[in-house]
């Protein structure tokens, strides 16, 4: 039977009552959940630095402060849905300050190594700090002596896609640790709709520069202090990689992974062939290397899976970046630890910091690193986490 005109005017009435109804819930849960800042600390200079924390109705949580954008705390439920905190770092400021490492930081202007810390762009020499050697070769890593991971960012709370963000904001000046153009950069933190954390960096510049931003972040899947990470299944998207010098930089060349022990093609403890007697693991004591993506960049693609068989928890990440470094704290061996208090050891996290290659500035053949005015850099990287397995009910 045709419905009357007054029964449908009815029916119109309450399902606006209820979109309204469903649009004052949205607002309210917005409202509720939009970050907020919270003191973390104070710089020896006065200045306080904030913490933002992004949070989902699932408890996955991530914890930003603004000094060196630093990822603090990120919580990731097991198989169980018991959530640990699995990324290494500290509860307070000062240890941040004091005891380096770079843990959870915002790297750059570029992040990873320039050989000699010297470049040549359009004619003109430049010359940055040298704050690290290896080999007996010695090199600028990470943006230089202060680089983007020990400055105070500006902050902007504020929504991605619905869901709580943090925008944070830097403005590097001309000549700042060496490297030319006043560069303006700002990196968003936001959470995806499942389990994830996703970034974007955005940056223009006033003169022809060289940039490579990543995150620095140590992950441990079984949750931070709880050993080491040689465990975890590891896969890569990458056909190939680029060797060390013994400073180690690239060499320039790019080369195949396959029969050697960095062929994770096809998923492998990450500790498998670690202690190989391989002359480039022999370099760094452990993995310290850029993998080269099938993917080229410039998409959002898959680069990694790595799966943590005791907890069950699995980590995607997704980037546009050419390159990944895969690092596996092949030195760590702090026995205060951090917010557990339990040691960390050595290869205690691992680190895949997407990337373009580690001193693309001074080999041509590398994807450019590049910067000039009027253009726009961005590059986008998430790391997704699930589960696998089920779940096992307590008896």
């Amino acid at each position: 039977m045709k419905p009357s005109s007054g029964s449908t005017r009815c029916r119109l009435l309450r399902r606006a009552s209820l979109a309204a109804g469903f649009g004052l819930v949205a607002a309210t849960l917005i409202a509720a959940t939009a970050p907020s800042p919270e003191v973390f600390g104070r710089l020896p200079d006065g200045r306080e630095v904030h913490r933002y924390t992004l949070e989902d109705e699932t408890g996955f949580r991530a914890d930003i402060i603004t000094y060196g954008g630093i990822i603090v705390r990120l919580l990731a439920p097991d198989r169980q849905g018991r959530l640990a905190d699995v990324t290494l770092g500290y509860d307070d400021l000062e240890s941040y300050l004091s005891r380096g490492r770079n843990f959870g930081a915002l790297v750059g202007r570029v992040a990873n190594r320039i050989a000699e810390g010297k470049f040549t762009l359009d004619g003109q020499v430049y010359s940055l700090p040298l704050n690290t050697q290896s080999g007996g070769l010695s090199s600028s890593i990470h943006g230089g002596v202060v680089g983007f991971a020990k400055v105070l960012w500006a902050a902007e709370p504020t929504f991605h896609e619905g869901r709580p963000a943090v925008r944070l904001r830097y403005t590097a000046a001309d000549g700042e640790e060496g490297f030319p153009g006043r560069l303006e950069v700002a990196v968003l933190y936001s959470l995806t709709a499942r389990q994830g954390l996703r970034i974007d960096y955005v940056a223009t510049t006033t003169k022809p520069t060289p940039i490579n931003l990543t995150n620095h972040a140590y992950f441990n899947l079984k949750g931070e202090g709880e050993g080491d990470i040689l465990g975890h299944e590891l896969t890569l998207h990458a056909r190939r990689y680029t060797p060390n010098t013994p400073g180690l930089y690239p060499t320039g060349e790019i080369a195949a992974v396959e029969g050697t022990p960095f062929d994770f093609r096809a998923p492998r403890r990450i500790g498998a062939r670690i202690n190989e007697p391989h002359e480039q693991l022999k370099l760094g004591r452990g993995y310290d290397h850029n993998f080269v993506l099938d993917s080229g960049g410039g998409m959002l693609a898959l680069a990694a899976v790595v799966h943590e068989p005791e907890s069950g928890r699995v980590m995607e990440t997704f980037t546009t970046e050419p390159g990944v470094q895969l690092f596996t704290a092949n030195s760590l061996d702090d026995s205060r630890g951090g917010k557990s208090g339990r040691p960390y050891v050595r290869h205690g996290g691992f680190c895949l910091e997407t990337q373009h290659f580690p001193n693309s500035v001074n080999v041509p053949a590398f994807p450019s690193t590049i910067l000039r005015p009027g253009a726009e850099f961005r590059s986008t990287t998430i790391y997704q986490f699930s589960v696998r397995g089920a779940a096992v009910a307590e008896r």
